[in-house]
């Protein structure tokens, strides 16, 4: 079974769209866009990184954080009284940003390379988990994914271990989803020449064809 398979990834949700206003919807190759929960929930699923952008003290500041998803809900953990807490506490929104490349698009001209890859940026808001069943709960997902059966397997956080760890739930206010998934684009008058063109896996997992052996 794999991790996105797991069945503690959990999948009910409240809406099957994502609400999108001018800043969430997608307008450059706008074709590209979705706006169902699915396709995000799928990407979160396997990638469990995501950075999230909030500001502070004027500055803009972006973290690379592990994020995993209950429902609807995305969720990170952080040490308690984090600026970051602090600042969703305080009914601050950030925008959290999922992407993973698939694959290069190798072009005869070097305009059209390009990249396969699934995206997503969502603008969220957020409260601190408090209630020992519901940390627990929202904990056991993600041990359960790292390796099934994992939860009921190892010693649950004791009070101290959640009075120093701020479990933070994050609502998905707006939001969008990007991907490519196209081969490549030539000019005609570029065809001719003897170089390859085609599209080449990045990770051998991606599921995308690899790159023949030679296609001049």
């Amino acid at each position: 079974m794999s991790v996105s398979e797991s069945p503690v990834a959990c999948t009910a949700v409240t809406s099957a769209t994502l609400p999108h206003g001018p800043d969430s919807t997608v307008k450059r190759v706008a074709k590209r866009a979705r706006y169902d929960r699915e396709p995000v929930h799928q990407l979160v699923d396997e990638l469990k990184l995501g950075h999230i952008a909030f500001v502070a003290n004027n500055r803009p500041v972006s973290i690379p954080m592990t994020l995993w998803r209950v429902d609807d809900s995305l969720y990170f953990h952080v040490a308690n009284k984090s600026r970051l807490q602090k600042y969703l506490e305080a009914g601050g929104e950030v925008c959290v940003s999922f992407a993973r490349y698939d694959a290069w698009v190798m072009s005869k001209s070097a305009y059209h390379h390009s990249a396969n890859y699934r995206s997503a940026v969502l603008f969220c808001t957020g409260e601190r988990i408090t209630d020992a069943t519901e940390f627990d709960r929202v904990f056991n997902v993600i041990l359960d994914q790292m390796e099934p059966g994992r939860a009921s397997q190892v010693r649950p956080a004791n009070e101290k271990e959640r009075y120093i760890t701020a479990l933070m739930k994050l609502t998905i206010d707006e939001g969008s989803f990007k991907q490519r998934d196209e081969g490549v684009h030539e000019e005609p008058e570029d065809l001719d020449i003897p170089v390859w063109n085609g599209v080449a896996a990045i990770c051998p997992f991606s599921g995308q064809a690899k790159k023949p052996a030679d296609n001049r």
